[in-house]
């Protein structure tokens, strides 16, 4: 009798992710897509925001296949990462500081009893781009961290129609067929700012987004000289960090640091495994 899949339930500021241990290779890599659609959607599933794999790696500790719920594939995902990394750790796959292969490149990582700090991809520069989305007009910050984020600076985050506004500029055709992610973002006292972000792939609001708050945080620090770290505060009330190099223009070095944590560990059932027909 086949063995069960153990999956372990992981959540970083309340992006939460399902991760399967894949080191032995049991799940064939065209499964991914199909796994994280019968495993993301919430109510009828285990549900999350997206699907990790770990497995082998000859250049690093472990590598990593990323899912969207919808299934599509990911290169990058910081909130992701930090589970990943701490979830290494746990399994004993890796030591306390690590090293994984993501689509983006190679993953630094340094895991501690309160958090875990990732390396994140050198920005791409900022571009400043005037759309009309959904019939109302903005002044969009673009920017790859990772993938990519259309960055909105607002007065209140909390007035901000995500699911509506969000969606529009996500499928505006300046960002091309792939589409983008939108990160509201609002200013706070301090080095400090607030964000909200329609993710690509869950096409929908999420509590935390890594990435868009790496996106946000240097945007806000072109603009208005705010330096590393910035704190970020998620739509889950959960504090990030972005730390970060500045040249000029030209940002280096961006690091994400918060909270992620094992929520349980389950098995999947026999009626569900049929299903997938791994």
């Amino acid at each position: 009798m086949e063995k069960p899949l153990v999956f372990y339930k992981m959540t970083g500021a309340g992006n939460d992710f399902i991760f399967l241990d894949n080191l032995s290779l049991r799940i064939d890599h065209q499964k991914g897509p199909e796994l994280a659609r019968a495993l993301c959607p919430r109510g009828i599933s285990v549900g999350a925001d997206g699907l990790v794999l770990l497995e082998p790696s000859d250049k690093a500790d472990f590598a990593w296949r990323f899912f969207n719920a919808d299934g599509s594939g990911a290169s990058a995902c910081g909130n992701g990462s930090r589970c990943a990394a701490r979830l290494a750790h746990h399994l004993g796959i890796a030591g306390q500081n690590l090293t994984f292969e993501t689509g983006a490149g190679i993953v630094e990582a340094s895991v501690t009893p309160h958090s875990v700090k990732v390396s994140l991809a050198e920005p791409s520069p900022i571009k400043i781009l005037d759309i009309n989305a959904g019939g109302k007009d903005y002044s969009v910050s673009f920017l790859n961290t990772g993938v990519p984020h259309a960055v909105v600076q607002v007065e209140d985050i909390a007035a901000v129609d995500v699911e509506n506004q969000g969606r529009a500029i996500r499928f505006h055709e300046a960002f091309g067929p792939e589409g983008t992610n939108a990160t509201f973002v609002q200013a706070l006292p301090g080095k400090a700012i607030a964000i909200r972000t329609y993710e690509r792939g869950v096409e929908a609001e999420t509590l935390a987004c890594g990435t868009g708050a790496a996106a946000a945080a240097l945007v806000v620090a072109k603009k208005s000289g705010v330096p590393s770290p910035v704190l970020v505060k998620t739509r889950s009330n959960i504090e990030l960090k972005i730390h970060f190099l500045r040249e000029g223009q030209k940002f280096y070095g961006v690091f994400l640091e918060g909270e992620a944590r094992m929520v349980y560990i389950g098995e999947l059932s026999e009626e569900t495994m049929q299903k997938l027909t791994l």
